[in-house]
């Protein structure tokens, strides 16, 4: 029988998220990948015991993640049953829906059917009474926003949901969808979006949006999917994403150019006493909007060397400089 380490809140660093009540932990675990139904279920299982036993308590899902579709969440479900149903109230369990999920004009997108129909099953699947966050996973441009808004707001209102939030959405749609949420009591806390620092997007205006309104932001895809990282300064390794799939990966984006910047950015790293993927979560956590960092992980160690990076969130002035000139050159 799994008991969590007794130091597990030692270490970790918990941010609140947005203007509301809800603190996370500043390093989540992802289940976009690796938990599917062709991974071996008690290194997945592994994964999670030593991400709690870190202070890791956000788990991050989605209805799709697996393959195929919801191996996920029920392979999550499994480990609940197993191992974290005594912590419930400790841990943070978010879900999603927007993206293909079933056949058929209900099983995408934003619509109330959808979206409701969609966190009954995630609830199933996980072995659950209710999430922390559900999330709509991406804007509709067919459904009105007041639509997909008011199916947040029934998952709340329903106790099926704690709290809700958005993930994909542009500054302008986030204001729209925080302004039709308000409109019928809901508070979004959280926009979920890729940032990490070969994207960087969001900063033309999306953290000023959120502050703005007091929301979060979470972010996915923090180390490029593993470009950020030490795996691909050598060669690209056979049991790699890239050789594994290739979907979110491409070996085109592996580039020489973009291999020289990290070798730059290590160099940084080691003054730092930072391993490179240390670096740019710590390089994402000095933002003060952000409120978790999403991480993947195939092996615990990936789990042990990234919440690794709670140890130096400082940067000099000159630090920030260099990195910005790295990125930019």
């Amino acid at each position: 029988m799994y008991t969590a380490d007794p130091n597990r809140y030692n270490n970790m660093l918990y941010l609140r998220c947005g203007k509301s009540g809800l603190k996370l932990s500043a390093i989540s675990l992802g289940f976009w990948h690796n938990f599917g139904d062709g991974d071996q279920f008690d290194n997945m299982r592994k994964i999670v015991q030593k991400a709690f036993d870190l202070g890791i308590t956000y788990f991050d899902l989605a209805n799709n993640y697996g393959p195929p579709p919801g191996a996920a969440e029920e392979n999550f479900g499994r480990i609940f049953k197993l191992d974290l149903k005594p912590y419930r109230d400790q841990i943070i369990v978010a879900t999603k829906a927007g993206y293909t999920m079933w056949e058929g004009p209900y099983g995408d997108w934003g619509s109330k059917k959808y979206l409701l129909a969609s966190l009954d099953q995630s609830l199933k699947r996980m072995n659950l009474d209710y999430v922390d966050i559900f999330y709509s996973h991406r804007p509709d441009p067919e459904t009105p926003i007041e639509e997909t808004m008011e199916a947040l707001y029934q998952a709340v209102h329903s106790g099926k949901a704690l709290y809700a939030g958005i993930s994909n959405y542009n500054p302008e749609q986030t204001k729209l969808a925080h302004s039709a949420a308000k409109q019928m009591g809901l508070k979004l806390i959280v926009n979920q979006v890729r940032y990490n620092m070969f994207a960087r997007d969001v900063e033309n205006g999306l953290f000023d949006t959120l502050n703005e309104l007091g929301m979060g932001a979470v972010i996915y895809s923090p180390l490029a999917q593993g470009l950020l990282t030490k795996r691909y300064l050598d060669g690209i390794p056979e049991d790699s994403r890239v050789r594994k799939s290739g979907v979110f990966l491409k070996e085109s984006d592996i580039t020489t150019e973009r291999i020289e910047k990290v070798k730059k950015l290590s160099e940084i790293a080691k003054r730092r006493g930072q391993t490179v993927s240390q670096l740019a979560l710590s390089w994402i956590l000095r933002n003060k909007v952000v409120a978790s960092v999403i991480v993947g992980a195939s092996k615990v160690s990936q789990i042990e060397d990234n919440v690794g990076c709670i140890n130096n969130l400082e940067f000099s002035e000159e630090e920030l400089k260099e990195i910005d000139e790295i990125l930019n050159s």
